[in-house]
């Protein structure tokens, strides 16, 4: 039985044999900006990351990068800027 924080297909393929995601870059991703916050999508799944830090990625699904936004847009951050 997968454990907890294991995300959803994480049984159907081994990482190495899983295609890498493409990344777009923005004009925040490069030269002389702060580092930038990244994002793609993978099907269901949604994977972020940090520009100067590639290769910690968090993954969450759809449903709930909505539901953050929602939060986010209500305010509910607010506190942490």
């Amino acid at each position: 039985m997968p454990s907890d924080d294991r995300v959803p297909g994480d049984d159907l393929m081994p990482n190495a044999d899983r295609p890498q995601p493409v990344w777009p870059t923005t004009s925040r991703s490069a030269g002389e900006e702060p580092p930038a916050l990244e994002i793609t999508s993978d099907g269901d799944l949604i994977h972020l990351r940090e520009s100067d830090a590639p290769d910690t990625v968090v993954t969450t699904s759809k449903a709930k990068l909505r539901a953050f936004l929602l939060g986010v847009k209500a305010g509910e951050f607010d506190h942490l800027v």
